[in-house]
């Protein structure tokens, strides 16, 4: 992968779906909508409505899902939707304090 790839942004409904968070783009543009995610850049945060909102890395992302706080960073826009092992590396999770 070049440079130039890794730092394009991604609509956030196609990165959470190759992140795996949701088993498909459906499910991921869905929760978007009910407003449940929240992005952090540059020491702003927003809550994210439309799944079309781009992230880019470097961005933070906080949600619910499962019953537990999801607060990650982007680190990777990814170029698909691979085995887990690799969508892994498209995120690091934040300690929460």
């Amino acid at each position: 992968m070049t440079e130039a790839v890794t730092s394009e942004p991604c609509r956030l409904d196609v990165w959470l779906w190759r992140a795996r968070f949701f088993k498909t783009r459906s499910l991921a543009s869905r929760f978007i909508e009910e407003g449940r995610v929240r992005l952090h850049r540059d020491g702003a945060e927003a809550r994210i409505d439309k799944p079309s909102r781009a992230v880019r890395v470097g961005d933070g992302l906080v949600f619910a899902l499962g019953g537990r706080v999801v607060a990650i960073s982007v680190a990777d826009p990814g170029s698909r939707r691979g085995p887990a092992v690799e969508a892994r590396t498209l995120y690091v999770a934040l300690d929460e304090a």
